[in-house]
């Protein structure tokens, strides 16, 4: 069995893992079902992809397990689900097949409104959450994917293994693995700043919270179970890209949740986030 320290590390990565696993799946419904993918900024998702490469390139490099190499694949295919939506759906526009609603993106031409004349053209209308439904709601999808990372654990462990723990890291820092480490961190950083800034102009409209809720448990539970892992210095100072990739990318997506829930209280309050009327 593992030390206290590994458990805990294995645990808070397994959670981590549940919370990446399903971390785009809120963005990639709320496109469809809005049949828009205006409410993301083109820059964070390019961004964000960048980011997600340079991570699958340092964990191929670093020689990870190849779970870790698996999910790397799988981030950068759904960053390129997520681009996908956004040039399709773009595109059904422009052929006169479908309207993104004036309300997200905040333009209105002539074109658009001959089209709009035409009720059948308009998205079906979704009943509004109020904000403490839609935080109860994302509280129960936390709690759940939570409870999946532990019994994730839990079954690891049942099976059978050498009771090998885990190696950390080599001694000598890897530069070309540091520098793609940083990239990637930086990257991450950088991904949210053209979403904040699209935020003030669209006030979160076709944007889904889930997406944002998700990657904070899941870089929180990953910075923590590094630190689990080890507090030796060398081996915190090998990780600290990931660590600050992780952990500062953090107080960002909670920038972007306090948008979404002041803009969704400005809309209950003052009506600033009004349907447009057909």
């Amino acid at each position: 069995m593992f030390g206290e320290g590994n458990a805990a590390s294995s645990v808070l990565g397994w959670i981590s893992i549940a919370c990446w696993i399903v971390v785009y799946s809120p963005q990639i419904i709320e496109n469809y079902q809005l049949q828009s993918g205006e409410g993301l900024s083109l820059l964070f998702i390019y961004v964000w992809l960048l980011g997600d490469v340079c991570n699958l390139m340092g964990a191929v490099m670093a020689g990870l397990l190849p779970t870790v190499i698996i999910l790397g694949v799988y981030y950068t295919l759904c960053d390129t689900v997520l681009l996908c939506q956004v040039y399709y759906y773009r595109w059904k526009r422009q052929a006169g097949r479908h309207v993104v609603p004036v309300h997200i993106t905040g333009e209105v031409s002539e074109e658009t409104c001959l089209i709009t004349d035409s009720r059948s053209a308009d998205p079906p209308e979704r009943p509004e959450l109020s904000i403490t439904r839609i935080f109860v709601r994302y509280l129960a999808a936390v709690s759940f994917v939570s409870v999946t990372g532990v019994a994730a654990y839990c079954i690891s462990n049942w099976l059978p293994s050498d009771d090998t723990p885990p190696a950390l890291p080599d001694t000598k820092l890897d530069w070309h693995i540091q520098v793609i480490g940083w990239t990637s961190a930086s990257a991450y950083l950088g991904a949210r700043l053209p979403q904040i800034v699209k935020n003030f102009k669209t006030r979160c409209e076709g944007l889904a919270p889930g997406l944002f809720v998700f990657s904070i448990l899941g870089n929180t539970t990953y910075a923590l179970s590094i630190i689990a892992a080890s507090r030796d210095a060398d081996y915190l100072i090998r990780n600290a890209s990931w660590l600050a990739g992780s952990g500062l990318t953090v107080f960002l997506d909670i920038l972007v949740l306090s948008q979404f829930f002041y803009y969704g209280f400005v809309s209950g309050q003052r009506g600033w986030i009004d349907r447009v009327p057909v």
